[in-house]
């Protein structure tokens, strides 16, 4: 260990170890200075292709038919442009604010046009993608970069983003992914300069999330920071993970954990993570269910504006437990009640499942995706019916007794009248009937599950 080179042997060395020695700090020299992966490129009449490039070995690997296989693998057909960095400045108008579409720790992200996408003396059409530059002041930048020049170079799946090159230039560090023209699943969410999404939207894009986090977790990535800003949507509402600087390879053989720095986002990281900086799969299912009570209330994990009860998400649904009547008062109002709300229940157990406070009993990914993926098949198939005033083709009918003030005429027959869901807003009956009328009764019928007055 290098903690204990004090007791290490003082013996004489000799001008071969010497030599040996000054060639290391002559290494480790230039390694700092470049502090950037080697490229290795060709120079041609000013044109700078990229051959290859290496990255470092992770320090820790997991276990076979893992992301150390795609490693492998991708040494032997390395796919990532390298790009110039007057090639992505000139494409971004010299990073101009107007094209610039996201910010966060990393740095900023613009939106760019790349007139040659491919490189080299084929021309091929100008392709729209996204450029993330890294801020120069951000402490863990070069390496949460580099972290995503590793996994992202090997990765390959439907639904985590795609990264098309990268740019190591001086002190500038450049990122170039495929461009997700819908913004994230945050913006949909919690912003009102976008389209709300149905309910079915947000289960479909929770599956494709689920089906990403999955396979990462199959080749032993744990993604350590997922949140609804790093649900990217394309053209097509299709989910894409992104941002991967804090992705960290899981425990191989016999370990259970991975010891880290606790980093991450406040109010998604599980909590046993935040008090011991033991990393596991199970805490990216934590971060899960907490986006899935997003998806269900339209509300942040903390809301600082709200009173004090309702600061905290996790802490204000509990007060609205799965299988009471006020259950619904969580849900988003946006929504304006066209959603199941069995349904809608049936996602809030999962989530719950995936928030369960002893790691070990929280399902997998696997077992997240198969349930999402039921219940929409059981939804879309009419398996599963809403309750109370919440399904749009449903006519209930509505008997109301309506008793003039004299006995005399208690004998006429009961008024009958019928409302269609949206007309039922019982603090405004009385404007519905008569003043000389009094309803003495409400009741019932055409639903299996009925509010009462």
């Amino acid at each position: 260990m290098s903690c204990l080179f004090m007791f290490k042997s003082k013996k004489p060395k000799s001008r071969r170890n010497l030599q040996k020695e000054n060639n290391k700090n002559i290494r480790g020299r230039d390694l700092l200075q470049n502090s950037a992966p080697e490229l290795t490129t060709t120079t041609r009449r000013n044109q700078t292709t990229s051959l290859s490039f290496n990255l470092p070995t992770p320090r820790s690997l997991p276990s076979p038919t893992s992301i150390r296989d795609l490693y492998t693998e991708i040494e032997q057909n390395q796919n990532l442009r390298v790009f110039s960095y007057k090639e992505l400045s000139d494409a971004t108008c010299g990073f101009d604010r107007i094209l610039k579409i996201g910010e966060g720790g990393f740095g900023s992200v613009y939106k760019a046009t790349i007139d040659n996408p491919t490189g080299g003396d084929s021309h091929s059409p100008p392709l729209t993608v996204a450029v993330k530059k890294l801020n120069r002041q951000s402490q863990q930048g070069h390496k949460q970069w580099l972290a995503e020049v590793q996994l992202l170079g090997v990765v390959n799946h439907p639904n985590v983003v795609r990264l098309l090159g990268y740019c190591a230039e001086d002190t500038e560090r450049l990122l170039v992914y495929e461009l997700m023209s819908n913004l994230s699943l945050e913006d949909h969410l919690f912003t009102s300069r976008t389209a709300t999404l149905s309910w079915k939207q947000r289960l479909e894009i929770m599956l494709g999330a689920a089906q990403g986090l999955a396979y990462l977790h199959e080749i032993q990535v744990i993604y350590r920071d997922f949140k609804s800003s790093n649900v990217l949507l394309d053209d097509d509402f299709n989910p894409k993970l992104s941002d991967f600087g804090l992705a960290r390879e899981g425990p191989e053989g016999d370990n259970t954990h991975v010891t880290t720095a606790r980093v991450g986002t406040n109010g998604y990281a599980a909590p046993e993570y935040v008090e011991t900086g033991h990393l596991r799969r199970q805490s990216d299912v934590y971060s899960f269910g907490v986006v899935l009570y997003e998806i269900i209330t339209g509300r942040r994990t903390i809301e600082r504006m709200k009173p004090l009860a309702e600061k905290i998400l996790l802490d204000w649904v509990k007060l609205y437990p799965v299988h009471s009547k006020s259950f619904r008062m969580i849900v988003d109002p946006k929504l304006r009640s066209k959603y199941p709300v069995a349904m809608v229940r049936r996602v809030a157990k999962l989530a719950d499942h995936c928030l369960k406070k002893n790691d070990k009993e929280r399902p997998t990914m696997a077992f997240v995706v198969e349930g999402l993926r039921k219940i929409i098949e059981e939804s879309d198939s009419g398996d599963m019916r809403s309750s109370g005033n919440d399904s749009m083709n449903v006519t209930i009918k509505i008997m109301m007794i309506l008793i003039p003030e004299k006995e005399s005429v208690v004998s006429k027959r009961p008024t009958i009248v019928i409302y269609k869901p949206e007309d039922l807003k019982f603090k405004h009956l009385k404007y519905l009937f008569p003043k000389k009328k009094i309803c003495t009764a409400v009741l019932f019928f055409g639903t299996n599950n009925c509010t009462a007055v």
